[in-house]
């Protein structure tokens, strides 16, 4: 990065460095993983920033950069590994950002592409085209995922509803 760029970019992030953060727990409900995913994202930007700040529309590359890391982690082979004996120390629940109506349980339930889909959709508020862009797949692919997260979601949430846990 050129040092001039360089207050540029440390005010861009300063400005969204919460909001990346959100949406980093939205996708991997976890503050500790959260925090390096952005971490990670912001290391790659800085060294891509002077192309990154030509973009069109800033925000929506460095959530579709947030978004693809959190795919890339997912599909590490030390993800599917799990301990086999218990832990010794019970983790308290996480805070959920705004969960008041236990709207991050219900994400949990979904598979990582669904997730980003529906994370995207209505929590960054991205259309159709701009989701299927970030996400390297077809408008087609956001539409049936938006779809099937979003009444997989409803069921849950009427199942969770009559069992009094929302």
């Amino acid at each position: 990065m050129r040092r001039e760029d360089e207050p540029e970019y440390r005010e861009y992030v300063a400005a969204r460095l919460e909001s990346l953060r959100r949406i980093a727990f939205l996708l991997c409900h976890d503050w500790h993983a959260a925090d390096d995913l952005v971490s990670t994202v912001l290391l790659k930007l800085y060294r891509s920033w002077s192309r990154v700040r030509r973009a069109d529309n800033v925000d929506a590359y460095v959530r579709g950069m947030l978004t693809n890391a959190w795919l890339d982690e997912r599909r590490r082979p030390w993800r599917r590994e799990r301990p086999e004996a218990e832990l010794p120390e019970v983790a308290a629940a996480p805070v959920e950002p705004g969960d008041r109506t236990g709207i991050g349980r219900l994400l949990r339930s979904l598979g990582p592409r669904q997730r980003a889909v529906v994370v995207l959709r209505f929590y960054c508020d991205l259309s159709v085209e701009q989701t299927a862009n970030l996400l390297g797949i077809s408008e087609g692919t956001v539409k049936s995922q938006s779809a099937r997260g979003l009444e997989t979601l409803r069921g849950l949430a009427i199942e969770a509803n009559a069992e009094g846990r929302l």
